[in-house]
């Protein structure tokens, strides 16, 4: 998953993943990632998988996703590398990309103060009390806000792609874009990404025939998989949207994805 990309610094992917496998994550390390997160937000340096609607919401989704996806890039290339990948072995197992994504992120949050151990039980002090709990995420919201604050789980293979499903999402739906803050695990254990939305007033949720009108002009069509909800483009499969993650706008009466599931189309 590397590349031979230099930003305007002579940073490659390449050399931030040896600094991180030489030095862990000093302060070395850490420069060399903001650096290149800078370049990214600035327009000098592309992250090559994304297009350029999929790289402004790259750079929407803000610096501690850029920087947790560049680790779990380089997770995922590490364990690649010592299983020889592409030389007539077998790739490493999700399970394992994602056990090792998940630990050397929290490495990187935590040395760059974006780890929030009790998360969970001081969130709603400051953002106001969980309104809503889905599979995937816990929603905060106080009355008078302009967003709300999400702890949003992993319902992806690996975190990588987790994280990536939200660059993905914010270049699709740019109305309700996740900027992520920060991570932590809840009291189950599970890995979680803190992020913040825009509060959408829900007038009633979308019909069926709203939500194909409206991925329909996106490019996407059903996959005919029978649930309905399922949808594919060319790049990219798009599911669960279903009614409840499509509301209609009170002000511009549209309809509007707060969230779904959304990822590349991989051979």
């Amino acid at each position: 998953m590397t590349d031979q990309i230099k930003d305007n610094n002579g940073i490659t992917l390449d050399i931030i993943y040896a600094s991180i496998g030489n030095n862990g994550f000093s302060e070395q390390t850490l420069q060399l990632i903001d650096n290149y997160i800078n370049n990214i937000l600035d327009g000098k340096t592309d992250i090559i998988q994304f297009n350029q609607q999929e790289h402004a919401g790259l750079c929407c989704a803000g610096e501690a996703l850029i920087g947790a996806y560049i680790v779990c890039n380089y997770a995922r290339a590490s364990l690649e590398a010592g299983s020889d990948a592409g030389a007539g072995k077998t790739n490493p197992p999700n399970w394992e990309i994602d056990e090792l994504q998940e630990k050397i992120v929290q490495q990187w949050a935590e040395a760059k103060g974006l780890w929030f151990a009790t998360a969970e039980q001081d969130i709603e002090s400051e953002y106001g009390p969980m309104v809503a709990k889905g599979a995937e995420a816990k929603v905060y919201y106080k009355g008078g806000d302009t967003s709300v604050v999400k702890l949003r789980t992993s319902i992806y293979a690996t975190l990588g792609r987790a994280l990536e499903s939200i660059v993905l999402h914010n270049a699709l739906f740019p109305e309700t874009q996740m900027n992520v803050i920060g991570f932590t695990r809840d009291a189950d254990g599970l890995f979680r990404s803190i992020l913040t939305q825009p509060y959408i007033c829900c007038k009633r949720l979308a019909t069926k025939q709203e939500i194909d009108d409206m991925v329909s002009q996106k490019g996407f069509s059903d996959n005919h998989d029978g649930q309905g909800v399922n949808y594919i483009g060319d790049r990219l499969n798009l599911e669960d949207m279903h009614p409840a993650n499509v509301f209609i706008d009170t002000l511009s009466v549209e309809p509007i994805c707060i969230d779904c599931i959304v990822k590349f189309i991989r051979k």
